[in-house]
């Protein structure tokens, strides 16, 4: 690459400022920082990619609050294991990226960058909106619940939830360990796919993406159905037609599953009460109501019903990789519709609950825009551990789609 150090810092902070003081993404940014990083970041695969990291996940150079005033003057010492990885690729780590309260559903102060009286999504917010308005590369995001794919869909951008345990999470703050996943946010398949073979192991893999279609894809609207306003519905209808050219396509019912989003909850809510036990204990008045809830549901939940729904959740994920035999991809919603407005929260996280629970790869594609002309995206499923060749279907769904306009990011083309 041709690019001088200092032209790299430029032009990342240049896209930076641009938007920021609309779309409040970032919780913290330094331009001389940047610069710094930008002369000592080596030659690697990513050199020049701007990053942004969620803010539950911990680096040197800037603090981490997990979203809450607990840990407004948290410092920590070192990278996490993605923060490092991504910087010994030769990415720029610009900033931290607005998070929920501790990855829940307490909103921060980033808005939807196509409609700033809209949320963002939760709880990857910052990440994806810095996405959306051109502010980075890459946004670094997690997955609990809906945290990613939610927001992608409501940014208009790709979000990679990778199968569970596929990348490190060590210097990354704990929600759910049964559920909780890194994974990235980008303008398109290629960006992402990138991150992860950087993202995958010590070292840097090869990039093998190659866009192809698969040869049999399951519509799959799941036994939540109902909750689809008319955006998801058309979005759904579109995709399957444009792959129905290519490719053999044919209803799935998981109407068995439906019990999985009360496992879900149940699950996470118990891990939560553990995973936040000192803060609840010992800074409960900091707490929002959001997350005092969440805490004290799980401290009633009893040993033996949590146990029980980890059975039932092994149980599931067994069952899937039946389904797997039968389509190589699964297409479902990945929201219930447009962002909704910011007043009203985050949004329902419905659609994933049962993805998450069963540990699948999901890649979050842009659908075609809704009623309003706001974004809404649709997910591809593949079986546990097939994330490569997930994301090279990916690649090829992102070509056939129906291309739509950008609109103005916070009215600036």
């Amino acid at each position: 690459m041709d690019d001088k150090p200092l032209d790299l810092a430029a032009r990342a902070v240049a896209r930076i400022e641009r938007h920021e003081a609309r779309v409040r993404a970032f919780t913290s940014y330094d331009p001389a920082r940047i610069r710094l990083q930008a002369e000592e970041a080596p030659d690697g695969p990513l050199r020049g990619l701007s990053v942004g990291v969620k803010d539950i996940i911990e680096t040197r150079d800037y603090p981490t609050t997990h979203g809450s005033p607990i840990y407004a003057a948290n410092h920590p010492s070192s990278d996490a294991a993605c923060v490092a990885l991504l910087r010994q690729a030769g990415a720029l780590c610009v900033g931290k990226t607005v998070t929920t309260e501790f990855a829940f559903f307490r909103p921060g102060a980033t808005v939807n960058p196509y409609d700033v009286a809209r949320t963002p999504g939760g709880s990857s917010s910052g990440s994806a909106a810095a996405v959306a308005a051109g502010m980075i590369d890459l946004g670094l995001a997690s997955q609990t619940a809906a945290s990613l794919t939610r927001p992608a869909s409501y940014c208009g951008i790709v979000g990679f939830k990778p199968s569970y345990g596929r990348y490190a999470l060590a210097g990354v703050k704990s929600l759910a360990p049964s559920f909780d996943t890194l994974g990235t946010l980008a303008a398109d398949v290629e960006t992402v796919a990138r991150a992860d073979a950087v993202l995958k192991g010590p070292v840097p893999a090869a990039t093998t993406l190659a866009a192809r279609p698969p040869a049999r894809i399951g519509v799959c609207r799941t036994p939540w159905w109902s909750h689809a306003e008319p955006g998801t519905r058309a979005a759904m209808e579109v995709a399957a037609e444009c792959f129905r050219a290519h490719a053999h396509v044919e209803d799935v019912d998981l109407s068995d599953y439906a019990l999985a989003a009360d496992m879900h909850v149940t699950i996470m809510s118990y891990e939560a009460a553990q995973s936040l036990a000192w803060e609840y204990a010992a800074r409960k008045e900091r707490l929002s109501p959001q997350i005092t809830q969440l805490i004290e549901t799980g401290r009633a939940i009893a040993y033996d019903t949590y146990r029980d729904a980890l059975r039932q959740a092994a149980t599931l994920r067994e069952r899937i990789a039946g389904v797997f035999d039968g389509f190589d991809v699964l297409l479902a919603p990945a929201a219930p519709g447009e962002a909704p407005l910011r007043e009203t929260g985050t949004g329902n996280p419905i659609f994933s609950r049962l993805w998450t629970l069963l540990r699948l790869p999901t890649v979050t594609l842009p659908g075609p825009t809704g009623e309003n002309g706001l974004p809404v995206g649709v997910q591809l499923l593949a079986r546990l551990d097939a994330d490569e060749d997930l994301l090279d279907w990916s690649a090829w769904a992102e070509k056939i789609l129906p291309q739509r306009p950008r609109p103005a990011i916070c009215g600036v083309a």
